[in-house]
């Protein structure tokens, strides 16, 4: 793959047989985002898991001190009054089941996150297909299936992010933008790490996390010790 300019310039000060400690990935990565817009900073996490054992599979959310840099677009799937504190809560989309064909047959998909009530779910469900591959559909571990709707999205909005492994056993998530200080990023970035400790299978054996890598969305990636970031 033919690399930028730009790239290859923000690879020279990364070291690939390196593991970096926290901070200075962090920075790295930071420096490593050259390009024209404000990139987002993205931690991608080898583990030692087999999705193919359900017991095996993570999946939960976590909410980054510092949020992500990114305004999040809610969409509320609710009934009665809970469609009302979902609009007072400050929800973008909110209805129930006339927005099924709007996004089966018109393809509507303007939203980041979906919340539902759980006497929604039976409607949600008719739109597996469409917001399943999108990693969209409400799950009550990610805490995206509730009656609370209003602390729901208060932490959707504050700068809650989901994370599950992907078939490749890796989780994929943003910890932030370029823009945010060192500091920020090292929170959240370790915010991120205590959730997936605490989200270990007990039936994995080994070292669970085998590798973390750090790197903006157009850069080269920074290589983190994974064992100073386990506490």
């Amino acid at each position: 793959m033919k690399r930028g300019k730009r790239y290859l310039e923000a690879a020279k000060v990364i070291d690939k047989a390196v593991l970096y400690d926290k901070e200075e990935a962090v920075a790295l990565a930071k420096k490593a985002a050259v390009a024209k817009f404000d990139e987002t900073i993205e931690a991608h996490i080898r583990t030692g898991c087999d999705g193919r054992h359900a017991e095996q599979q993570i999946r939960g959310a976590v909410v980054l001190p510092h949020g992500t840099g990114k305004t999040v677009r809610v969409l509320v799937f609710a009934k009665g009054t809970k469609l009302d504190e979902a609009q007072a809560a400050g929800a973008d989309f909110v209805g129930g089941e006339e927005l099924i064909p709007k996004i089966q047959k018109e393809g509507w998909l303007d939203f980041d996150v979906v919340v539902a009530t759980p006497d929604m779910m039976g409607v949600v469900g008719r739109l597996g297909r469409v917001l399943g591959p999108k990693g969209l559909m409400p799950n009550p571990k990610a805490g995206t299936v509730t009656m609370d709707v209003t602390k729901a999205i208060a932490d959707i909005k504050a700068g809650k992010i989901e994370y599950r492994l992907d078939k490749s056993n890796i989780i994929h998530v943003p910890i932030g933008k370029a823009s945010f200080t060192e500091e920020q990023l090292a929170d959240n970035f370790q915010t991120l790490m205590d959730a997936i400790n605490k989200a270990r299978p007990s039936s994995v054996k080994g070292q669970f996390i085998r590798s973390i890598t750090l790197a903006p969305s157009m850069g080269p990636g920074v290589k983190v010790n994974p064992l100073k970031v386990v506490r």
